[in-house]
Parts: C-alpha cells; sequence; structure tokens
C-alpha cells in the first residue's frame, strides 16, 4: 500500500495541535495500525483535559481540520477582535446560537474571538441565558488554551490576560 500524506505540515510527537471539534491537544503518538484488513498511518492525539484520545487517519487530517497551534500573528488578530465592540445580530437565538457554535466549531481563533467578544457581559449589564453563558464559557476556554500553548503560560493566566482585554 502506498504511504500518502495529503498533508503539507509535519507533525510530531509533543506537538499541540488544534482539532476544531475539541480543541487543544497533544500528539501522543503517530503509529500504524491495521483496520479492516488495512494499513493505516494514525496520528493519535490526547486531550487532557477531557480525558480523550482521538485517532485521525494521516488521510483525514486536512478534512478534518486538524492544524498547528496559531502563531503569533493569528493570535494578535484575535486579541484585536477583543478589544472591538460587540456585534449582536438581531436574529432569533437559536439561529444566533447555532451560528457561534459553528464559529467555535471552524478552530478559528479570530472566529472564537468574536464570539467571546459578543457574548462577554460586563457586571452591570444583564445576566445571561444559561445556554448563551455555556456557549461563552466554551469559546473563552478554547481561545485561552491556544492562546495559553502560544505564549508558554498557563491557562489560567491565558483566561485572567483574555478577560482583562475585555474589560477595557
Amino acid at each position: 500500500m502506498n504511504k500518502k500524506t495529503s498533508s503539507n505540515i509535519a507533525f510530531n510527537p509533543g506537538d499541540y495541535v488544534v482539532y476544531p471539534a475539541h480543541g487543544v491537544g497533544k500528539i501522543h503518538d503517530i503509529s500504524k495500525q491495521k483496520v479492516a484488513g488495512s494499513e493505516l498511518e494514525l496520528i493519535v492525539v490526547n486531550f487532557d483535559r477531557d480525558k480523550m484520545t482521538l485517532r485521525i487517519p494521516m488521510s483525514k487530517i486536512e478534512n478534518v481540520g486538524l492544524r498547528k497551534i496559531s502563531g503569533t500573528d493569528a493570535m494578535n488578530d484575535a486579541l484585536g477582535i477583543l478589544k472591538g465592540k460587540a456585534k449582536v445580530k438581531k436574529i432569533m437565538w437559536s439561529r444566533r446560537a447555532q451560528e457561534y457554535e459553528n464559529k467555535i466549531n471552524s478552530g478559528n481563533p479570530s472566529a472564537i474571538a468574536e464570539v467571546v467578544r459578543d457574548l462577554h457581559r460586563n457586571d452591570n449589564l444583564a445576566e445571561q441565558s444559561y445556554s448563551e453563558r455555556q456557549i461563552y464559557e466554551q469559546a473563552l476556554d478554547r481561545l485561552a488554551n491556544e492562546f495559553a500553548i502560544c505564549e508558554n503560560i498557563p491557562s489560567v493566566d491565558a483566561t485572567k490576560k483574555l478577560l482583562d482585554i475585555l474589560s477595557k
């Protein structure tokens, strides 16, 4: 069987990566396994926070959107979005919630930053609904985890820095 790698990005064990639907994980191993009579080269990604392990075939990496951690420029763009004014569309919450979920699951830090910015509430504003709060926390968590790896700081500190930017 031909060893076919559709991705131009080299992944190595120990690298941090972003899997759009689950956030930041760490490559544990790159191994070959026999599945249904075919030998597949798999990337094994661990998500310690969720206590989850994914095995992704190398041939499917681009399709699932697995990527390396964003660089400083991409992260600075996302932080710039956080400094902007919230843009809340006047459509039904269910449709907005779906758009927010899609942005979070895109794995794009700028799109996630838009969700965080739009759903962030200062103490003097009205309470958020439960679903609004859940989406906000998920987006903030995803952005903070990637920011923490990018800046090489603990996740808690990254969250504090993001909240500081939002409160200005």
